[in-house]
């Protein structure tokens, strides 16, 4: 059995490895650096309810503040969810202003099981997420 899995690994290659990893990997890092020293410290937090059925529209709520409290009003707000188990069942939809810091947007999971949600809010050119895990069809305590 031992060498079937060892050719299976040989000849099954994923092709995950890239030349250049070392250069990418300081670019990531240098890149991350920058990140966190034009991070605004925002506080963001994703509000959805605690059941969620299949194919049911729900609301997502979406509030941003700054350090101080105060709210935080951008363009280009967006909430994104990813099935773990399915890229193709990935969705995104644009967030609506309901109140200065407050977003809101409607949207509907297609399949049962754990997702992973990302609302993302653009200042300028720099883009900043808040995540969060949810189950769909199955009670789940977060």
């Amino acid at each position: 059995m031992n060498m079937i899995m060892i050719y299976l690994a040989i000849d099954n290659n994923p092709g995950l490895v890239v030349e250049d990893f070392y250069d990418r990997g300081e670019d990531y890092e240098e890149n991350m650096l920058k990140r966190q020293a034009r991070n605004p410290g925002w506080i963001m937090n994703i509000g959805l309810p605690r059941k969620i059925e299949v194919d049911q529209p729900v609301v997502c709520h979406f509030s941003v503040k700054d350090k101080q409290g105060n709210p935080i009003s951008r363009d280009g707000v967006t909430f994104y969810a990813y099935r773990p188990s399915d890229a193709n069942q990935d969705f995104s939809v644009p967030m609506v202003q309901v109140a200065p810091g407050e977003y809101e947007a409607e949207v509907s999971f297609p399949l049962k099981g754990a997702w992973d949600t990302l609302v993302s809010i653009k200042n300028g050119e720099d883009e900043f997420n808040t995540p969060k895990r949810i189950g769909v069809g199955i009670d789940w305590i977060p």
